[in-house]
C-alpha cells in the first residue's frame, strides 16, 4: 500500500493562512521563530512562509523540540468543546428540563450570540432549539411508559409551560403528536470527540445506527436515509449507549481494543446487510480488496455493488469499511477522507499512535 504524503509546502502554507479546517488532522505547523507548533486553524498571527515547517502529527513536532501552542491547543482532540462552554453543556445534560434563556446565559457570563453561533456551527441549530430538542427527547422516552392522561404531567416535567406549547414543539421535532409516540421511535444523536475529529453518533433502543465524521459531505443524506428506513427523527439527547461508545472508541484509539461489542441497529437491504456483516469479519490490522469482499459473499460479479455499499456504510470504524482497499493495494474512496483511512490502517497495524 502506498503511503499518503503531506501536501505541498505551498498548499499547507495557504491552508495555514486561510485557517482551512479541512486540513485539520493532515498536518501540524512548527513555527521556527517561536518554537511552538500549531493546528491549521490557529488564530495566532501567521508567520512568514520561510519560518514554518510541517509535520505529520504532534508526536513528530514534539520530537523536533517544538512546544504546543497555548492558543489553539493542538494536543486536544479536534472539535473539543471549548472550556467556556463546558459548564453550560454539563448543566443541560444533568438538568434537561430547566429552561435557560438569554438572561440566564448573561448571568453566567456568556454572550447569547456567541453561544448561538457555536451551536449553529456544531449542531446546525440554535442553543434554544438544541435544549428544546433535549427536552422533547426526554419526554419521548417518558411518554413511552405513560398513559394518555399523564401527558400533561410529562410536559410539565420536561420544562414546558403549557400542553399546547408542548404538543406543538413535540410535533415539529418528532413529526407526530405525543399520543402517537408509542407507535414511533426516535434516533438519539450526539457529538463524539475522537483524535481524528468530531463524529456524529446516533442510537436507537436496539443499538448504534449512525457514526460518521461531522465533516463528511454525505452526512445529511445519510441522516435522511436513516430517518426514512427507521421511520424516526434524529433528536439530540442522552442515552446509556453513548457511554459505551465513548469508552470503546477511547480504547480503540489507544490501541487497547480490537473488537467492538456495542450493539448495532443496521437497517438496509439483504445485500447491504450481507456486505456490512462481511466487513466486520475482516481482522483488525488486515485489509481486503473489493474483489475479495465480493468473493466472500459468494457474488464475484458484484465488485462495484460491494464498493457502493461500502460507501453507504453509516457506522464508520465499527463497521470497518476503511479496511477495504483497491486490488492494486492503493487506497480508494473513503467518506471520512483518505487521510483518515490512512491513519486508521496505520493505527491498526501499530504504525501510528493516536
Amino acid at each position: 500500500m502506498e503511503n499518503i504524503k503531506l501536501p505541498t509546502v505551498k498548499t499547507m502554507y495557504k491552508a495555514l493562512v486561510d485557517k482551512d479546517s479541512t486540513f485539520e488532522g493532515i498536518f501540524i505547523a512548527g513555527i521556527k521563530t517561536t518554537g511552538i507548533f500549531c493546528r491549521v486553524t490557529c488564530s495566532a498571527k501567521k508567520p512568514k512562509f520561510e519560518n514554518v515547517e510541517y509535520f505529520h502529527d504532534t508526536e513528530t513536532a514534539l520530537s523536533y523540540g517544538y512546544r504546543p501552542c497555548k492558543r489553539c491547543h493542538p494536543m486536544r482532540p479536534f472539535g473539543e468543546n471549548p472550556q467556556w462552554l463546558e459548564l453550560l453543556l454539563k448543566d443541560v445534560a444533568e438538568n434537561p428540563e430547566v429552561k435557560i434563556k438569554d438572561w440566564d446565559l448573561r448571568q453566567r457570563g456568556l454572550e447569547p450570540a456567541r453561544v448561538r453561533r457555536w451551536f449553529k456551527k456544531h449542531h446546525g441549530i440554535t442553543f434554544q432549539a438544541y435544549t428544546r430538542a433535549i427536552r422533547i427527547n426526554r419526554a419521548f422516552g417518558l411518554i413511552k411508559h405513560t398513559t394518555d392522561s399523564d401527558i400533561l404531567d410529562t410536559a410539565m416535567d420536561s420544562g414546558f409551560d403549557s400542553l399546547s406549547g408542548f404538543n406543538e414543539a413535540f410535533k415539529k421535532i418528532t413529526g407526530s403528536i405525543p399520543s402517537k409516540t408509542k407507535e414511533s421511535q426516535v434516533v438519539t444523536v450526539t457529538r463524539i470527540l475522537t483524535p481524528l475529529g468530531p463524529m456524529f453518533a446516533g442510537v436507537t433502543d436496539k443499538g448504534l445506527c449512525l457514526l460518521e465524521f461531522t465533516d463528511r459531505r454525505m452526512l445529511e443524506t445519510q441522516i435522511k436515509r436513516l430517518n426514512k428506513l427507521l421511520d424516526a427523527q434524529c433528536i439530540p439527547g442522552e442515552h446509556h449507549l453513548f457511554k459505551q461508545l465513548n469508552d470503546e472508541l477511547t480504547k480503540y484509539f489507544d490501541g487497547k481494543l480490537t473488537e467492538f461489542s456495542i450493539p448495532l441497529d443496521v437497517p438496509g437491504t439483504e445485500f447491504q446487510r450481507a456486505v456490512w456483516k462481511q466487513l466486520i469479519t475482516i481482522p483488525y490490522g488486515e485489509t481486503r480488496s473489493y474483489q475479495q469482499q465480493a468473493e466472500a459473499i459468494n457474488n464475484v460479479k458484484a465488485v462495484r455493488a460491494v464498493a457502493k455499499t461500502n460507501g453507504d456504510n453509516r457506522i464508520s470504524i465499527i463497521i470497518p469499511c476503511h479496511r477495504v482497499i483497491g486490488k492494486n493495494g492503493k487506497l480508494t474512496g473513503y467518506g471520512g477522507g483518505l487521510w483518515r483511512k490512512q491513519r486508521l490502517i496505520e493505527l491498526e497495524s501499530k504504525q501510528l499512535s493516536l
